[in-house]
């Protein structure tokens, strides 16, 4: 037999009210809770590409069965306290995402085995009876869904069921855009602002997606995209490159050494072509590349004598003026103002964002503006999950959800406030903390463009990468988001846009807190 999980539109839906992103600051990849999830849904979907393989999997939320007599007693006792079963929140289940390099591919497959995602899940009622259906299905999309399908078949039984790429790349991005109020941001001379997103004019808009290679897609709509460019000078490039020239063992170790990098001792600048000073005559800059890797000609140095560091950082401004230049001249192309970057060559490498964004405003004179996502590395993975069959999203609009922030850090003007509380002590003093920010900070999220200064109205990325320090968790500084149907916008509101609700909410966590005393007084 054989089994595709959830395909038809009579089986279970996915159930999105109540979603909420979840996850401490710290968290590269925050899981996503659903908590009224109550019917068996798809547990699994990749995203397979040249370089590496994205995992989207539900897993049902259950009592640990560690928990203490204490913890069962409390949750009774809400029970009675609020006067009906479950009428507190309780997490029904979880979006984890999770990625491996594509050249450890066997340690993808063992995570999926030990884990028996492909099987449901250990915690499925299906694995624990022990009926299991001879063959399953499950989706995947990128290249190599078409080249390891065989390896699945043989290491777990499973047939990959493939996903056109494209198609997954921007229902993923579009669903993310719409869901969450700060998804999209700009980065420029190290500041990062939020970005809202008018949900009445979100098309079209240029989604550059920068894996491997880079894919350059025109969005009209949902399900109407045009992939309109791309190159084969991408994430995969800075990789490959770096590792043969610094014997870097892995991406991230290769970002890193590019932040303690000074690339003016390889890049061939212009003030090394007239003597130190600016070419004020056409708008360039003494320290603006003319050539990359151009002094390298005539030193008389082998690669050995030039430090690693700054060959990688030489390297990434290289491949990110590439994608961005790149990017704008297709923007121009078809009359777009918006460009979305995704893919996991950015990982929130502040560098990499400002030399993109650096790219866009200067060849657009300021009139176009690279966006970055939050959730940039898994948009494929995402579309490929939401694939299996329709979830309803085509009528979400910002209104309708509603971002929750965790009360372990004060969350005031668009901002979180300080790390994250670690214990119950702490904890305690959370008001005061909150308060005493509050009286400090009064500014609204940062939306508008930000200041700008220097040639062509923005001020050039140093070359040196140790000014602008990469923050691996800035992609993923989520709240918790929660879709809330019931809400509209005030009609008498002047601005909706830009209104800022003063509200403080609390997590599932933070509920029980409170709650415990309040039903220990009360019965």
């Amino acid at each position: 037999t054989t089994t595709t999980m959830n395909r038809s539109g009579s089986r279970p839906q996915l159930d999105l009210s109540g979603a909420a992103i979840h996850g401490t600051l710290e968290d590269r990849n925050p899981t996503i809770l659903l908590p009224n999830q109550s019917d068996d849904i798809s547990h699994l979907a990749l995203d397979i590409g040249g370089s590496l393989i994205k995992l989207v999997y539900f897993s049902r939320h259950a009592d640990q069965p560690t928990e203490d007599k204490r913890k069962l007693s409390t949750k009774r006792r809400l029970e009675i306290f609020t006067g009906a079963r479950r009428s507190y929140p309780v997490l029904g289940g979880r979006l984890h995402f999770v990625k491996f390099e594509t050249g450890k591919l066997n340690e993808c497959l063992d995570f999926i085995s030990s884990k028996q995602l492909h099987r449901g899940g250990v915690d499925s009622p299906s694995w624990r009876s022990g009926a299991q259906p001879d063959n399953i299905v499950i989706k995947a999309t990128g290249g190599g869904a078409f080249k390891y399908a065989d390896l699945f078949k043989e290491r777990l039984g499973v047939s990959l069921e493939k996903e056109d790429e494209m198609d997954c790349l921007v229902a993923g991005a579009n669903f993310l855009l719409k869901a969450i109020r700060h998804e999209a941001f700009t980065h420029m001379d190290g500041q990062k602002e939020y970005v809202q997103i008018d949900q009445n004019d979100l098309f079209p808009y240029l989604l550059v997606n920068v894996g491997s290679g880079v894919s350059i897609i025109k969005v009209d709509g949902h399900g109407k995209f045009q992939r309109v460019s791309g190159t084969n000078v991408g994430g995969g490039t800075y990789w490959g490159l770096g590792r043969l020239m610094t014997e870097c063992k892995s991406f991230d170790e290769l970002l890193e050494l590019s932040q303690r990098g000074d690339n003016s001792t390889i890049d061939m600048l212009v003030g090394d072509i007239y003597g130190g000073l600016d070419y004020s005559k056409i708008g360039l800059s003494a320290s603006t590349i003319a050539s990359s890797f151009g002094k390298t000609i005539s030193d008389n140095k082998e690669l050995s004598d030039y430090r690693p560091e700054d060959i990688s950082l030489s390297l990434l401004r290289m491949i990110s003026y590439n994608i961005g230049q790149i990017s704008y001249l297709n923007a121009l192309r078809y009359g777009l103002k918006r460009i979305f970057f995704g893919g996991f060559f950015i990982r929130g490498h502040a560098y990499t964002m400002d030399t993109i964004s650096f790219a866009v405003h200067f060849w657009s004179k300021g009139e176009a503006k690279a966006m970055f996502l939050r959730h940039e590395g898994f948009l494929g993975a995402l579309g490929a999950f939401m694939s299996y069959e329709k979830h309803g999203l085509d009528d979400l609009s910002a209104h309708h959800l509603v971002e929750r922030f965790p009360m372990g850090a004060p969350y005031v003007g668009g901002k979180i406030h300080g790390p994250p509380l670690g214990d119950l002590n702490e904890k305690i003093s959370w008001m005061e903390k909150f308060v005493q920010k509050g009286t400090q900070i009064t500014a609204p999220v940062p939306m508008g463009a930000p200041a700008t200064t220097g040639m062509g109205g923005f001020e050039r990325p140093t070359s040196k990468g140790d000014i602008l320090r990469s923050d691996a968790s800035a992609a993923l500084n989520v709240g918790v988001l929660h879709l809330v149907p019931s809400l509209d916008v005030f009609p008498l509101l002047e601005d909706p846009k830009t209104y800022e609700p003063n509200t403080i909410d609390l997590d599932h966590d933070e509920f029980k807190y409170f709650s415990f005393p309040l039903s220990m007084n009360t019965l």
